[in-house]
């Protein structure tokens, strides 16, 4: 049970989940999977087509835009726990537009597309807080220009 308390508590903290009530984040967090990664490894690709979202439990994820370098660091953000990426591709279906590395070894929570789509349509109310979550964070980046 505890388990379940700290992936409620987590997705609260998360920036794409923050505004969505504690009792759909019961859902959610009873259809994420646990994923582990190791430092210098990467989660996917620039380009590749992805069909999950993750949220990082432990560790840190660098996300870069170099196509050609795999061992690139420069990174035009670092996540850590809390931080979720990957989530554009749950509602655009095109491929990732950056790639995600894994700077220290990490624990990822990850939620799949068709799961998601299975929770909105019994849980209308997540898919509002999503998208105010989402909206807020795109207004944030645009006054960070």
């Amino acid at each position: 049970m505890s388990d379940l308390i700290e992936r409620i508590l987590l997705l609260k903290s998360s920036p794409a989940f923050n505004h969505v009530k504690t009792e759909d984040l019961r859902t959610v967090a009873q259809a994420l999977e646990e994923e582990t990664y190791f430092s210098g490894e990467r989660v996917f690709e620039i380009g590749e087509h992805g069909d999950c979202m993750y949220i990082i439990q432990s560790g840190k994820i660098g996300i870069s835009l170099d196509v050609v370098a795999k061992d690139t660091r420069q990174f035009i953000a670092q996540l850590a726990e809390g931080d979720c990426f990957g989530e554009m591709n749950l509602l655009d279906d095109l491929p990732r537009s950056a790639s995600a590395h894994v700077i220290e070894n990490a624990t990822l929570l990850v939620l799949e597309k068709s799961r998601l789509r299975g929770l909105i349509i019994s849980y209308p109310e997540l898919s509002l807080g999503m998208l105010k979550s989402l909206s807020l964070r795109l207004r944030e980046a645009n006054l960070s220009r």
